[in-house]
């Protein structure tokens, strides 16, 4: 399999130390995980939000590619503990520590300890467009301006 090589730089002497860095768990895994750098735990309440540092920054050296910051699965399903935006996304020219805002969605407290897997860090391409504004678009579609539930159920 082909990696691309990314420069990875430690800001938190935890990481690589008592902190693993981030790894795929396993050869088909398209993101790897990104695990809270603290040297404690720390408790996010319910409806609660959470800014929790990973430890690592990037230089990508390439404004074609970005980072995203995705929720686990796992987490989200079990307890309700997601990225708080939705995505995060990490720039090219961006060389600052990762942090991710984990959001409790879920009824009770959530504890995070320092190493667990909080978040996925996955990279893909970037195209950056002009946009052109006009009156009118040069195309139609069958669905036009439909929104939300323009094309049926099912």
């Amino acid at each position: 399999m082909f990696r691309r090589r990314i420069e990875a730089k430690i800001v938190n002497p935890l990481l690589g130390n008592s902190i693993p860095t981030p790894t795929y768990a396993t050869d088909g895994s398209a993101a790897m995980d990104l695990r809270a750098c603290l040297e404690g735990g720390v408790t996010i309440l319910p409806g609660g939000r959470l800014l929790v540092e990973t430890g690592i920054a990037l230089n990508m050296m390439d404004p074609g590619l970005v980072a995203v910051v995705a929720s686990r699965s796992g987490l989200s399903l079990k307890y309700g503990i997601r990225v708080a935006q939705g995505i995060g996304v990490i720039d090219s020219d961006y060389h600052g520590e990762i942090c991710v805002i984990l959001a409790n969605d879920g009824d009770k407290p959530f504890h995070v300890e320092p190493g667990d897997r909080i978040a996925q860090l996955m990279f893909q391409p970037v195209m950056q467009v002009a946009l052109h504004f006009t009156d009118e678009f040069s195309t139609e579609t069958e669905r036009g301006t439909g929104g939300f539930g323009s094309t049926g159920h099912a």
